[in-house]
């Protein structure tokens, strides 16, 4: 069994579809779809799809660093509410820095991502970390927070050779695997020579980042195959080693009961 570790199917994108999107996926041997918040606007549509499909999709809560601005912390209340209530979440998620887009508030976005980091050791909860430009800034809130303490995924990792040997030395993380993996023009499967399977889950980040040969059309959990077949020529493993080895660890990480 296949399972998605990040994917926003609650977003618009599959309005009209997510029924489809589902029993495709099934069909691809997707057993399960771990779902990361964004903002305060995707609680209510992310719960929704959980209630309606709660053998199939598991939750996260956070706030996505580029949605912090400068109401950010009464944002934060909100999140942390809904983080502490009666709701199952698997983990914090999806929080970071993202330097690409705008680095207006990059004083708020490490606040609230070290803040969020602090809710995972009180609550005990692994994190789905977003990276974007900013591996330098996200090591050093991890140090600054404690990270042996923390453990979780660093979501859509594209990184280099070097930028991987230092998110290594945080033990208990993953790197989460995309369709940035097939891009003819990634040096994403030569990085990866260096960080062992044991290290690796798969993630689709629907609806972006959809593999090759759909790049540029909308991403569904169905494609992790394409993933799958991109790692095994990475790693010179049958498909079918590369899915038990990474089922293994995301069962371990986010503690799933499958």
């Amino acid at each position: 069994m296949l399972i998605d570790t990040h994917a926003h199917l609650y977003s618009k994108d599959y309005n009209d579809d997510l029924l489809l999107v589902i029993e495709n996926a099934k069909h691809n041997n997707v057993g399960k779809v771990l779902l990361p918040n964004i903002d305060l606007s995707t609680i209510e549509p992310l719960k929704k799809i959980v209630r309606n499909n709660p053998d199939f999709f598991l939750p996260m809560m956070g706030l996505h660093p580029t949605s912090v601005k400068s109401d950010y912390k009464s944002q934060l209340d909100t999140i942390y509410c809904e983080l502490f209530s009666n709701e199952e979440y698997v983990a914090v998620g999806e929080i970071g820095i993202d330097l690409y887009w705008d680095k207006t508030h990059i004083r708020e976005q490490i606040e609230a991502f070290e803040t969020q980091l602090k809710w995972s050791i009180e609550k005990g909860l692994p994190l789905s970390i977003h990276s974007r430009n900013s591996y330098k800034e996200i090591c050093e809130s991890l140090n600054r927070v404690g990270g042996e303490k923390l453990r979780g995924t660093f979501h859509s990792f594209s990184g280099t050779s070097s930028e991987l040997k230092e998110l290594m030395q945080f033990e208990n993380f993953y790197f989460g695997i995309n369709g940035v993996v097939t891009f003819k023009n990634s040096t994403l499967r030569e990085v990866l020579k260096d960080c062992p399977i044991e290290r690796i889950v798969l993630e689709t980040d629907s609806p972006y980042l959809t593999p090759v040969p759909y790049r540029g059309k909308r991403n569904e959990p169905q494609y992790l195959k394409f993933i799958l077949q991109a790692l095994s020529g990475v790693y010179n493993l049958k498909p079918e080693d590369i899915t038990r080895i990474t089922k293994s660890n995301s069962v371990r990480l986010f503690d799933l009961n499958i």
